[in-house]
């Protein structure tokens, strides 16, 4: 597949996931960016902005295998995984598959479980397998968590521990529509009784898991220019000398953030990063993996703006 072949690819995964969610055009792009980067997604926003139905469309799409795990705080970890169970039939143990085994997993509300059954993820995440027993269990190649969180309710939510939130290549935030495509969706959905489907909205499969396999793959001849990357390591080394942060981003965040980079530029079928594609890209990179520290939480300051600023002071290549 050619870098021609990943715009083309682009091009119809927006247009299909256009015909069922108004707006969101800058999430559709990241996720698009996050899948070819084979990175996770996190999206953020208040309740009813479709980040579930843009997930389910998103999926639809693809033509993925797609798993669905609503998150509850009673949910355990063999919930998520599965587990080996005795057949007194056969005297075996028989391994029952849970909805991990998907390519495609909407952890929805995410925030909602407690950080043991969180952590079941991990693995997963990170090394695209599930270990039951002592026996690994690999996950597709094509593996992508989009989970979900509401960041206006403080009860019964259990905020994410920072080696979770890392495993994340993007934290999105889902803003409200404006009031044009608030108009547009009351008269899309105002007189559909039921749940909405993207099938029912004509959304249609333009890609498969061994086409976007081979899409990630092209993404590798991307070229990443040295002064690129002098450019990424200068701006995340920045987050860690900032006297505002008690945390900076790691190596790991670095790494991601060039991948990203890549895979946008992919996605605009180029044939080479520039730095707009790394300014593009950071504030959902950092936004989840600094922490302020305790004089600027005094000051009420926010990692957003934070961010900006090191952007803005970050000399790019020319």
């Amino acid at each position: 597949m050619t870098l021609a072949d990943v715009g083309a690819l682009a091009r119809a995964i927006r247009a299909e996931v256009g015909k069922a969610v108004v707006g969101q055009a800058d999430t559709v792009d990241a996720l698009l960016v996050a899948l070819l980067a084979q990175g996770h997604v996190l999206l953020e926003g208040p309740p009813g902005t479709a980040k579930t139905f843009l997930a389910q469309s998103f999926a639809a799409s693809l033509g993925l295998d797609f798993g669905r795990i609503q998150f509850t705080p009673d949910l355990m970890p063999g919930d998520i995984l599965g587990s080996n169970l005795f057949n007194f039939q056969t005297s075996q143990f028989t391994l029952t598959r849970g909805p991990i085994f998907c390519e495609l997993l909407l952890a929805d509300e995410i925030n909602r479980t407690p950080p043991k059954t969180q952590a079941a993820l991990l693995e997963a995440m990170q090394e695209r397998r599930v270990t039951l027993d002592g026996t690994a269990h690999p996950l597709p190649a094509s593996f992508l968590v989009v989970a979900t969180q509401n960041p206006i309710e403080s009860q019964g939510v259990y905020p994410l521990p920072e080696a979770q939130l890392d495993r994340f290549l993007f934290k999105l935030l889902v803003p409200y529509p404006s009031a044009a495509e608030e108009a547009r969706i009351v008269a899309t959905f105002g007189e559909r009784a039921g749940p909405s489907r993207p099938a029912d909205l004509g959304v249609r499969a333009v890609a498969n898991a061994d086409v976007i396999t081979a899409a990630a793959q092209a993404v590798k001849g991307v070229t990443l220019a040295d002064s690129v990357v002098d450019y990424i390591v200068r701006l995340i080394r920045a987050t860690r000398e900032s006297a505002d942060l008690s945390s900076g981003a790691s190596p790991r965040a670095a790494v991601l953030l060039a991948n990203a980079a890549r895979a946008r530029a992919a996605v605009d079928a180029r044939e080479y990063v520039l730095p707009d594609d790394v300014k593009a890209l950071a504030p959902a990179v950092l936004r989840h993996r600094l922490l302020l520290s305790p004089a600027a939480e005094i000051e009420g300051k926010q990692v957003e703006a934070l961010v900006a600023d090191l952007i803005a002071a970050t000399e790019a290549p020319r």
